[in-house]
Formats: structure tokens, C-alpha cells, sequence
């Protein structure tokens, strides 16, 4: 893939990040590491370093919220969930990406 395209896609998937760590958690709450391994498997793979202020952000916007559970493998985890206002976001997100999926096809017609 040249890199002019690889780009491309690099930039749309970042834009469609923020969709796809909400839809993780709204399967069950999660842990860090439980979304990075989540999103590992996908497209959206990320680090640490831009999953933590998104996961910031989301929590500020009112999308999500936590609760410190005890580990036993260590200190205490931070579980991530989906709030009211993070499920009307992702349904919006979700209903948004589908018009534009809808659009991008008919143009070819």
C-alpha cells in the first residue's frame, strides 16, 4: 500500500477511534488493558499513550465512568463503563457512521 493511502486510512481510523473504545466498553466494563487487547485484534490497535487521555476525555465529556476494583495481581484497576449520555454518543456515532456508509454506496449508483 503506498504510503499516501496508508495515511489515509491512518488518519480515518484515528478519527474513528473514540467509537470504537466506546463500543468495547459497552459490551462490559473494562479495564485498560482489557480495551487495548480488545482493540489489538482490530484495526483500531493503539497504545497506552493515546488511549489514556481518550479515555480522559470521555470520562470529562460525561461518556463513561469509573470504579476502582481490587486486583489480585496487583493494585487496584480502574473499570471504565458506559454511561447514559456515552450510550445516546456511541448510538449517535453508530447512526452517523451508518448514513455515511449508506451515502459513500449510493454515490457509485
Amino acid at each position: 500500500m503506498e504510503k499516501d493511502t496508508e495515511d489515509k486510512l491512518s488518519a480515518l481510523r484515528k478519527g474513528l477511534l473514540e467509537m470504537a473504545v466506546l463500543k468495547v466498553i459497552s459490551a462490559r466494563a473494562a479495564y485498560a488493558a482489557d480495551i487495548l487487547e480488545s482493540l489489538g485484534n482490530s484495526p483500531f490497535k493503539t497504545q497506552e499513550g493515546t488511549l489514556y487521555p481518550l479515555l480522559s476525555k470521555l470520562r470529562r465529556e460525561g461518556a463513561v465512568s469509573y470504579e476502582w476494583v481490587e486486583s489480585e495481581a496487583g493494585p487496584p484497576r480502574k473499570y471504565y463503563s458506559l454511561t447514559k449520555g456515552g450510550e445516546r454518543t456511541l448510538k449517535e456515532l453508530s447512526d452517523y457512521f451508518k448514513t455515511l456508509q449508506t451515502s459513500i454506496t449510493n454515490l457509485a449508483k
